[in-house]
């Protein structure tokens, strides 16, 4: 009978672990959720860098050193809301 209730306790402890391997937090599954999260918080960081990479451009074209005129002119319309007697401007209704 002690021999049974060894084979038992052994059994139970190796479905315990095994469980626990497949579905504990640093099981399979986890390892899955894990790259899977890998994988979109990398591509959230390169999107990130890209527009990082625009805005830096859009200041490079503010410097003091060499101002565009155009960005220069896009910023001052903008701060100001000034709109030039050739533009087009178009209303849109509140409806």
């Amino acid at each position: 009978m002690t021999g049974i209730a060894l084979y038992a306790i052994a059994a139970a402890c190796i479905a315990y672990f095994g469980v626990n391997a497949y579905t504990g937090k640093y099981g399979l599954n986890a390892r899955m959720e894990l790259d899977h999260e890998i994988v979109a918080l990398t591509d959230e960081l390169a999107r990130l860098k890209q527009e990082r990479l625009k805005a830096e451009q859009r200041v490079a074209l503010l410097r003091s050193d060499k101002v565009d005129p155009d960005m220069l002119d896009e910023r001052a319309r903008y701060q100001l809301d000034y709109a030039d007697p050739r533009d087009l401007v178009r209303m849109l209704s509140a409806n």
